[in-house]
């Protein structure tokens, strides 16, 4: 039900906000945006329109170049994030910013003073915020063994423990399963309701036009949108946010080619402590195998396991008719890829410039033992994948602690476009992806396919992996429970087999007729 319109000044409000970086990178030429209490807003935009930027900016992470920044009527310029924290302002970073030695408890209220060591009271408002969002996690538990969704719904209720009355959430489901989505959900209507007001960044535009009251859209580092949601359709929110008219994903189950005869892959009762149970399969040139199950049911320990970066793996893999490479240095060199889920931890160095981010599959050992980049290859590369991908960045040179969560992702995806790989595995490739970013990746997918490449995609977005895929394998606590041809099945069928549903069960309450795909 949608919130009643605000009858007072917002309780936000900023004003031609700038920002030029040291760099000379323009990220915003004067953004106009106002959230009010009891009012859901989302805000969105393609990778490098601002939007991360302009966060940090109301979370007085990184100052502004201009503008003016209002807070309760006032005019304000918060100096440090911890300030913005006491006028009540709360900020959930896309990146996850938690402590991984310390304890879920431990960071939730690390913000105080002392933070660190815990009160009877702190544990009890603990108790009573996970009541609150329904979400019950173990407050002792390190960070450091937790899931992406998990560290997520921590920092949730980090935000929630300094009782702000603004709450900025920046891509919150990007990473979640439905479940724990659908928990954030909750939680972010019943503190609406509440009289927060909630600034939520999304690309999933389902779900900004199911939960928000309001919508502004950036591009460019300006604002081309601000409606009330319910006046604007999906289609025209991705039109604006791409500054063309945005397909479907339709189409590219339509470039699917013909499979070829060579096997790539080949494992045998592979198991791993750390969540497969043994499992088999197979995976031809020119095939796209896609992984559907929710967080936790074993898809990335799947791939970890077949790349050899799980040393507790167990079971026979054979990889090209050869048994599979020990390490995952070895199994790069033999012509396997990899662009893990965690990009920050597994996949890029955040203060290496593009350029070296996208060689780094390709160094070369020199006689001491060092590493030598090949700078004039590397520059050509990252010039190539920036065209390719549409990186939103001045040059190669450019620094990935600049660029956008999103722009970061495609540098991930670039890293691999020019080693040849034979096999190709993307653990969730397109999260906190913008809407044409996704299908131009989806389309690189089917390109790499049609040359001959093997590919495994894993996603949370089952419309994707059909759209994609040619066979789709279902994965529900560690185990691979059903396999189905794309073209026969749907994602509402996924949605049951990874929940829990027999395949009988899933059958027998699949939709029909059935559903068509959706907009990106």
């Amino acid at each position: 039900m949608a919130r009643a319109m605000p009858g007072t000044a917002p309780l936000l409000s900023l004003e031609a906000i700038k920002k030029t970086f040291p760099s000379g990178t323009v990220a915003l030429r004067g953004v106009d945006f106002a959230a009010s209490a009891g009012r859901i807003h989302g805000l969105l935009g393609a990778n490098g329109a601002g939007k991360s930027t302009l966060i940090k900016i109301l979370s007085a992470s990184i100052p502004s170049s201009g503008g003016v920044m209002r807070w309760k009527g006032r005019e304000v310029a918060f100096a440090t994030p911890l300030a913005a924290n006491r006028a009540g302002i709360a900020t959930i970073h896309q990146n996850i910013p938690l402590v991984p030695t310390l304890s879920v408890i431990e960071n939730v209220f690390l913000w105080k003073s002392g933070g660190w060591r815990q009160t009877s009271r702190d544990r009890a408002t603990f108790a009573e915020l996970t009541d609150e969002i329904g979400y019950w996690i173990d407050p002792d538990q390190l960070i450091a063994d937790l899931s992406i969704g998990a560290r997520q719904m921590v920092c949730i209720l980090q935000a929630l423990s300094y009782n702000a009355d603004l709450i900025v959430m920046d891509e919150p489901t990007a990473s979640l399963a439905k479940g724990e989505r659908e928990i954030v959900y909750a939680t972010v209507r019943r503190l609406a309701d509440r009289g927060k007001s909630i600034i939520f960044v999304s690309h999933f535009l389902d779900e900004i036009m199911d939960l928000t009251d309001d919508v502004t859209v950036l591009r460019d580092g300006v604002t081309v949108m601000k409606a009330n949601t319910a006046d604007v359709s999906e289609s025209a929110i991705a039109e604006a946010i791409a500054g063309r008219t945005v397909g479907t994903l339709e189409h590219l189950s339509e470039m699917r080619g013909t499979i070829r005869d060579e096997l790539v892959l080949e494992r045998i009762g592979v198991s791993s402590p750390e969540g497969l149970a043994p499992t088999d399969l197979t995976l031809r040139a020119g095939e796209v195998l896609g992984i559907a199950g929710l967080l936790g049911s074993g898809r990335s320990e799947l791939v970890h396991a077949i790349f050899g970066s799980d040393g507790s793996a167990t079971g026979e893999v054979r990889f090209l008719g050869r048994p599979r490479p020990k390490s995952p240095r070895a199994s790069v060199r033999a012509g396997m890829a990899l662009v893990p889920e965690d990009r920050d931890q597994q996949a890029i160095i955040p203060v290496f410039e593009i350029w070296k981010n996208t060689s780094l599959p390709y160094l070369d050992m020199t006689a001491k033992g060092g590493w030598l980049l090949d700078r004039k290859m590397g520059m050509s590369w990252a010039e190539e994948a920036i065209s390719i991908l549409k990186i939103k960045a001045d040059s190669p040179e450019t620094f990935v602690t600049e660029l956008s969560g999103g722009n970061a992702q495609k540098v991930t995806v670039a890293r691999w476009l020019f080693g040849k790989p034979r096999l190709l595995i993307l653990d969730e490739p397109t999260a906190g992806i913008d809407v044409g970013a996704k299908a131009d990746i989806l389309m690189l997918v089917r390109k790499l396919a049609a040359e001959g490449v093997a590919i495994i995609l894993v996603s949370s977005e089952f419309e994707e992996i059909l759209a994609v895929a040619d066979r789709v394998l279902v994965m529900r606590d560690g185990a691979i429970v059903a396999e189905r041809l794309a073209k026969d099945t749907d994602d509402q069928e996924l949605i049951l087999l990874s929940s829990g549903k027999s395949e009988n069960q899933a059958t027998s309450m699949k939709p029909q007729p059935k559903m068509g795909l959706k907009h990106v």
